[in-house]
Parts: structure tokens; sequence; C-alpha cells
């Protein structure tokens, strides 16, 4: 379990000092009081500092078990990359916030909920203990993550309009990624891995991840129970898989070509080719060329097989696909717009880069 690390902290500005900006900003003037803050703070945004220590628990989460030590060069990019991210997040739970968008207890309850359902209070613990956190860390970031994702729904998500015409422009254009030269398998996964190396934070839901073989097992089991109970296997993908991939997409993998298919591992491509529609796999070791123990564990489904040949837009298939398309590529541009719009609203002091640029120009 993968934390997000929680960015609330309080900001008390100085009374005097803001009380004089606000008189100087009325009348045309550029304030010249600033807010001073220690050596812990590495930025702030609109007055809200960001403190060393949350740039430095992502950086320990990054390195893992890496025994490689990175030069000086490479740790300060780093630091510069995780601060980013700490600084957009900030700019996002501010918005979020203004716009009423915080998450409720009642939804981080139900989060929560979720997250705990694979384990046993004690398996939990262990795993809280293991990320360096404690129960209400890990509820102020469910917190954060639900707000933004809510921010995101409200501001991208509900502004994108697929039309008809969209899809058979979309299909005209692109007429020959709809003639299959062989058969093509609709495959979705889920993976687990039992490698040590931390995951993308939000690669699934549940920022879930395996650390060594024995929890990768135990996890793909517990995977596989669910998918034998009868739940859906997109929402399980997106709860657990370590596919970063496509987990936030269900582990869809779109359309593959059968000859694709073929060059994987042949215990793969006998597995999903006795396949019906609508069937999963069962558990397959994930063992790359010359491994002699796996690196971990998958389970595939097929959606669909098609055939050779050309597929017409009247396919209701090939719409829903174009349709799916669409709407990702345009939240992709429309996520991306929006969050430069919240950067150049924001006032951003990001001490840290003065510090490294001021050390590296002498």
């Amino acid at each position: 379990m993968e934390s997000i690390v929680d960015r609330a902290l309080s900001y008390k500005p100085a009374t005097a000092c803001a009380l004089m900006s606000i008189a100087l900003l009325s009348s045309g003037l550029v304030a010249g009081c600033k807010q001073s803050y220690g050596p812990d703070v590495v930025a702030t945004v609109n007055g809200q500092p960001i403190q060393r220590s949350e740039v430095e628990k992502d950086y320990r989460d990054n390195l893992g078990n890496n025994k490689e030590q990175p030069t000086k060069e490479q740790a300060d990019a780093t630091r510069l990359g995780i601060l980013k991210q700490l600084i957009d997040d900030e700019i996002m739970q501010q918005a979020a916030k203004k716009m009423n968008l915080v998450a409720s207890d009642e939804e981080v309850d139900a989060r929560l909920a979720e997250m705990k359902a694979p384990y046993t209070q004690e398996e939990f613990d262990k795993r809280l203990q293991a990320s360096s956190m404690s129960l209400d860390d890990l509820r102020r970031q469910i917190r954060r993550y639900l707000s933004s994702e809510k921010l995101m729904n409200k501001e991208v998500t509900s502004r994108i309009n697929i039309t008809d015409a969209d899809i058979s422009n979309f299909y005209n254009a692109n007429k020959a990624q709809f003639n299959f030269i062989e058969p093509k398998y609709n495959i979705a996964d889920i993976v687990v891995t039992s490698q040590p190396t931390p995951m993308q934070q939000g690669a699934n839901l549940q920022n879930s991840k395996a650390s060594n073989d024995v929890e990768a097992r135990r996890k793909i089991e517990m995977i596989r129970n669910h998918l034998e109970s009868g739940e859906d296997f997109a929402t399980v993908a997106n709860n657990y898989s370590e596919n970063t991939q496509d987990a936030n997409n269900g582990g869809n993998m779109g359309y593959i070509p059968e000859s694709s298919l073929r060059s994987q591992p042949p215990s793969i491509f006998a597995a999903i080719s006795r396949l019906q529609p609508g069937q999963i796999t069962d558990v397959i070791p994930i063992l790359p060329p010359g491994a002699k123990s796996p690196v971990g564990y998958a389970i595939y489904k097929l959606i669909q097989k098609e055939p050779a040949g050309q597929r017409e837009l009247t396919d209701p298939r090939v719409q829903q696909e174009i349709r799916q398309q669409l709407r990702d590529s345009r939240s992709q541009l429309l996520r991306a717009a929006y969050y430069e719009m919240m950067r150049d609203q924001a006032h951003v002091e990001n001490h840290l880069a003065e510090q490294i640029f001021k050390n590296g120009a002498q």
C-alpha cells in the first residue's frame, strides 16, 4: 500500500504584514512586506507552506531498496520533481476547498473500508507501519485524493461531450485502424509484481503494492477469490492491479494482434486462446526470458475476439471504442490545460529551486 503523503499543513499569516499588503495593493502599490519562513519550508502555494520533511519522505520512498546512491545532481533533480508534484497537489486541494468539493468523512470512511477489506486488522496495521503512516495520515491522504478526483470530475469530466458526428469523423479519418489483417484479441489483465520497488502513486485505487513473492502470491489469490465470487473484473483491476499502464482503465489492454500474443510466453497464448469472451484465465506466473522464478503473477480476461476484416461504423462496439478513445484523449488534454490554468492563478514560491540554482551557479 503505497502512501500519498498528506500535504495539509496549518498556516497563520502575520496579521500586520497582511494588513499592510492589503492597504498597499488597494492603493495600486506593490507590497514590500513578505512573509518569512524557516529553513524547513521548501515552497509556498498562496502562502501555504510545504515542508522539507514531505519532500524527503517521498524521496526515500522513491529510492526504495535501491542500494545504488544517486549523485548530488540526480538527487536534487529528483527532489525538484517531487516538490513540483507536491505544489500541484496543493494547488488542487486549495481549489477543491474553494469550490466546496473536499471529501466528506463518510466518503473517506467508505474508501478506507474498501482498502482494509482484503486484510486482517493485524496485516493492515503492519502495512501502515511499513509505510511509516498512522491511521490519521492515511485518512488525510485518502481525503486529498478523493477531493482531487471530485474537482477533476466537476471541472474536466463533466465538460466532455462526444457527439455522433465526432465518432463518425474519427471513423472516416481512421478507417484503416478498424481493418484487421489478422484476428485480434481484446484483453484485460490484472498484474501483481513481487518487486520491492515503489509503485507510482495512484496507479490503483487502493494504492496496493506487493513487495515480495509471498505477498504477491497471497494478493493474486485474494484477487482470484474476488473474481470467482462474481466481482466485476474492471473494478477489481482498478482497485488492485499493479500494471501502471492500464489499471485505471479496468485493466483493458485494448485489441492485440494474434501474432503479438503468439510472441509472448506460450503459457499466456495457450491460456487466452482457450477462453470464450467473458472468461478469465487461472493465475499465470510472469517469467521473463531466462528467469528461474516469477517476478509476478497475472490473470487475463478475454473481452472479445475479432476476426480479420473491416469493422463497420454501424457496429456498436466500434462506436463505443471510438467514444472511449475520444473521451480519454480529451480528458488528458483538458486535465493538462486545467493544471496549467490553476498554476497560472496560484502564487508559488519555490525556495528549494532557488537554493539549488544559487548553489549551482556559484
